[in-house]
């Protein structure tokens, strides 16, 4: 039988390591990486693709679902009981209104007065800082982005001159782009890639460097995530919006220069996914280097990248390598308290977390999520990572570790899924 007319993994009665093989080519990875991702051999995942091996335990189970990205782990074991979002979240109670704000046409701009770009810029800052700010930011940015949405297309509909369309379409791709935080982990991926195409086109019009890399960051993020076979397409936003940013940076703005070094960290994270360590730290370094250029104290509103910002990233690189020592060793020198924002603070704990269970430390892996969980509620609430962690420390045979893998759980929702 041919790899095209393989049955869905939902198919009864294909079992575990059948469903193993088929989301693992469906994701365009070899053995090989799927192994490394797991710390298994390539012999290992051949036999329990064959079926030589028994179904692993939930830990392993858990750590395959994270590498093949797989959103529930019904899809992986064909158990219907053991249906859980790892990589989506719940749903949102606001999703329902920013997705029709974003589908809504605004075919009533004639009637419909738009707000002035300075008005709407003023608005967009003050939601950017929310959700800088705010402990339940998906709430806060939630209940604004509906208004913003609409604002921003009548303000590019009703724009008089081609100076004021610019503006207007360069506020709408950041709205865009402000949006795709909301968007990001939900269960409506399509809608999240509606937004982040609606927010690159806009941003061309305009022609503003800043704009187009805010866009670019963000498509990136979503290919990286959409698994390895996009791995080439992120590389292709990032690296084109590099080339086109550089000849530009010898006198551009601090937010110029700071996206630059925010899409070089992007191409590093994109490289630690494939394993690629070397590629990953040099591109790690040269974002280092842009962030040291800026201003003390200076923090991108969009993107978070800032001196602060860069030991949070290291985490994240040393993480993605499957480098449990050298997270610890990143983590125990990189301090949140300086990241002035919530969810960003909070990811940082996540990756944190990450590094520590990775170098066999579960007891502070744990403690880390419940900083994570204080920083910033619903940024834990929506992560993969963090839930996969807490699952699996659920399952401990330590009776301590368990209960407080279980509070935790509770606490984020895990237990009501």
């Amino acid at each position: 039988m041919s790899e095209d007319s393989t049955p869905g993994p939902y198919v009864a009665p294909l079992v575990f390591g059948q469903r193993m093989q088929l989301l693992r080519r469906r994701r365009g990875m070899s053995r090989v990486v799927l192994a490394g991702l797991v710390g298994r051999s390539a012999s290992w995942v051949k036999r329990v693709e064959n079926g030589q091996l028994r179904t692993p335990g939930l830990e392993m189970i858990l750590r395959v679902a994270e590498a093949l990205r797989v959103r529930d782990l019904a899809e992986l074991t064909g158990y219907t009981s053991m249906r859980r979002d790892l990589f989506t979240g719940p749903g949102h109670p606001r999703l329902a209104a920013v997705a029709e704000a974003v589908n809504r046409f605004p075919a009533d701009a004639d009637r419909a007065a738009a707000p002035s770009t300075t008005h709407l810029r003023a608005r967009l800052a003050c939601a950017w800082n929310a959700r800088h700010s705010a402990p339940h930011h998906r709430e806060v940015i939630g209940a604004l982005l509906p208004g913003l949405i609409t604002d921003g297309q009548l303000a590019v509909r009703q724009a008089d001159t081609a100076s004021e369309r610019r503006t207007a379409q360069a506020l709408l791709s950041e709205i865009y782009s402000l949006s795709q935080f909301f968007l990001a982990y939900q269960p409506d991926p399509a809608l999240l890639w509606r937004v982040a195409e609606r927010a690159m086109v806009a941003a061309q019009e305009p022609e503003d460097p800043h704009t187009i890399g805010i866009a670019a960051w963000l498509t990136t993020q979503a290919h990286r995530d959409s698994g390895p076979s996009h791995f080439d397409a992120a590389d292709a936003v990032t690296l084109a919006t590099l080339r086109y940013l550089g000849p530009l940076l010898h006198d551009a703005s601090t937010e110029v220069r700071a996206i630059t070094g925010a899409l070089q960290f992007e191409a590093g994270y994109t490289a630690a996914r494939r394993g690629d360590t070397g590629t990953a730290w040099r591109y790690w370094d040269r974002a280092r280097n842009v962030a040291e250029s800026l201003p003390a104290g200076y923090f991108h509103p969009m993107t978070s990248f800032s001196q602060a910002v860069m030991g949070a990233h290291a985490v994240t690189i040393a993480v993605e390598l499957h480098s449990g020592t050298e997270s610890v060793r990143q983590a125990t020198r990189a301090e949140s308290a300086a990241i002035p924002s919530r969810p960003r603070q909070a990811r940082h704990r996540i990756e944190q977390a990450r590094g520590y269970q990775l170098d066999g430390q579960p007891d502070i892996a744990l403690a880390t999520l419940n900083q994570a969980y204080e920083a910033a509620p619903e940024t834990i609430r929506y992560n993969g990572y963090a839930r996969r962690i807490v699952l699996e420390e659920a399952e401990s045979p330590s009776p301590d570790r368990r209960q407080r893998a279980a509070e935790l759980a509770a606490k984020i929702g895990l237990l009501t899924a």
